[in-house]
């Protein structure tokens, strides 16, 4: 017990500590002591008096802060996707007899616009509450915490440290939006059509049962009987036939890149990968990714939901790199088994990687094409030479702009949010409600 106790000491000392914060005090009343020693006066001692005693005063002061002041922050959710609500609540807790006029909390966390640090203040033997509130606006590994606080006595002799090591790692997904006018070349297994039809169904026909419509749904799959009769669209659940693999290959070589921020190739291409990998996923095929940015990503296709969650974790954190997609491409070549469809996404319009795409086409794959137009995004080029030569040798192919995915389903996130109907007698509904309310004590 006096082993723990000790070391909570240490600790807590370890993290706090009080410093001069200015010697201008302390240097007129010890040189008015001096004064009164050499040459005693009623005016030195009286200054002697006033000033020791703002001394100890403010000494007791710091030292009641210092022992007495209490913060700790909760977070609501461990993950999240761009465009979802983030939630933490910070509490500050002074169970001391001094109050402390002014706090400045300083937030280390690398979390972008996220507005943490603030000025307070507390009285004495009381807490204060208040939430934080942010949208996650961009994809990546961030890290909530470490908090440093700052106070001082009033007279401005000591500043108060407090220095709070909890901290927790944040994952902000890329969105997942619906993509009603992206169609993949089907494999030609069974139930998935054949691939001279490109417009052709991905699903087998054969249906079992009923679902309400989600983003993404494909208009021809729904119910219309069904409906009609719950005065809401359903569509139609398909049995598990044999349906091929998809290989979702992204391009991330930045030197064909084009735009910057949410306006480039980049983050276009890893919603668009995310989108499809959720979108196959859903229709039952097995999904896997692969890209070569700074670091090589290779997930083989898996059908669980595990695999969506891989596949977004490591879209990310994914950066551009200088592998070009024909060095990609070769990765593939003793890897995609034949049958699968390879759903290729780049904004490269000088057709390098051509070649070995056509060699891949032996293998017995089935490739689609998505090429986003450099000019839509601020750059210069087009994708007409590489559109004419792919359909020539028959591959399938999709032009992408930016407008495909500039829209306001680009921030679907539902972490965080609430969907309310309001009746006409004044009462609200809650139509959605955040996934998982519970707090969690930053470690």
């Amino acid at each position: 017990m006096t082993a723990r106790l000790s070391n909570w000491i240490n600790k807590r000392r370890s993290n706090t500590r009080i410093a001069f914060r200015s010697y201008l005090w302390p240097a007129l009343t010890v040189l008015a002591f001096f004064l009164q020693l050499i040459s005693p006066s009623r005016i030195w001692m009286s200054l002697v008096v006033i000033m020791g005693g703002g001394w100890l005063i403010a000494t007791l002061w710091a030292h009641s802060l210092l022992y007495n002041l209490h913060a700790t922050r909760e977070l609501r959710y461990g993950w999240a996707q761009v465009g979802d609500r983030l939630e933490e609540r910070f509490s500050l807790v002074n169970q001391g007899w001094a109050p402390a006029p002014w706090i400045e909390i300083r937030d280390h966390s690398t979390l972008p616009d996220y507005p943490v640090s603030r000025i307070a203040s507390i009285g004495y033997l009381t807490s204060e509450r208040w939430l934080i509130e942010s949208i996650c606006t961009r994809r990546g590994l961030y890290t909530l915490g470490p908090t440093t606080l700052r106070t001082a006595d009033p007279l401005g002799i000591y500043t108060v440290y407090h220095y709070l090591p909890q901290s927790t790692v944040l994952m902000v997904m890329p969105p997942i939006v619906p993509l009603p006018t992206i169609q993949i070349a089907p494999a030609g297994r069974a139930g998935e059509g054949r691939q001279s039809r490109p417009d052709a169904l991905e699903r087998t026909v054969s249906t079992t049962s009923t679902r309400p419509f989600q983003p993404g749904d494909h208009p021809k799959w729904i119910h219309w009987p069904i409906s009609a009769r719950h005065d809401d669209l359903y569509v139609r659940v398909f049995d598990n036939t044999p349906t091929s693999d998809w290989w979702i290959l992204l391009d991330l070589d930045k030197n064909v890149q084009v735009g910057e921020g949410w306006d480039s190739t980049i983050e276009h291409g890893i919603i668009l990968a995310a989108s499809l990998a959720d979108r196959g996923l859903r229709m039952g095929n097995s999904v896997g990714l692969g890209t070569h940015g700074e670091k090589l990503v290779w997930l083989p296709p898996q059908r669980n939901s595990l695999q969506r969650m891989d596949i977004l974790r490591s879209l990310a954190i994914v950066n551009p790199g200088i592998h070009p997609l024909s060095e990609l491409l070769r990765l593939t070549r003793n890897t995609i088994r034949r049958g699968a469809s390879l759903v290729i996404i780049t904004p490269s319009f000088e057709g390098t990687w051509l070649p070995t795409l056509l060699s891949l086409l032996k293998t017995g794959i089935s490739p689609t094409l998505l090429l986003f137009e450099p000019a839509s995004f601020g750059g210069s080029g087009s994708q007409a030479r590489v559109s004419a030569q792919l359909t020539n040798y028959g591959i399938f192919h999709q032009n992408v702009t930016r407008d495909l995915l500039d829209t306001p389903e680009a921030h679907p996130g539902q972490q965080g949010g609430w969907e309310w109907r309001f009746l006409k007698d004044g009462r609200a509904i809650s139509l959605r409600r955040p996934i998982d309310l519970r707090w969690r004590h930053l470690s």
